[in-house]
């Protein structure tokens, strides 16, 4: 079962520049446009926004992408 995050819950993820980290800013459960592609979301499947610790990056990924930050 994909796990479910929350809005400021601290998360990291690999990048083509190695392992981000930041914060969930926004949860999406239906598609949304995003730096002009199409993401593809519902109820089951969510996608998360999450801003950047280092910058202000913005970045938006899938649950299975994801890990908690303890």
């Amino acid at each position: 079962m994909e796990r479910k995050f929350k809005i400021g819950d601290h998360v990291t993820w690999n990048s083509e520049a190695g392992h981000v980290s930041g914060t969930i800013i926004k949860i999406h459960t239906s598609d949304f446009q995003y730096k002009n592609y199409t993401h593809h979301a519902d109820e089951d499947h969510p996608q998360y926004e999450i801003k950047s610790d280092k910058s202000d990056h913005i970045a938006a990924h899938k649950g299975t992408a994801l890990k908690l930050v303890k």
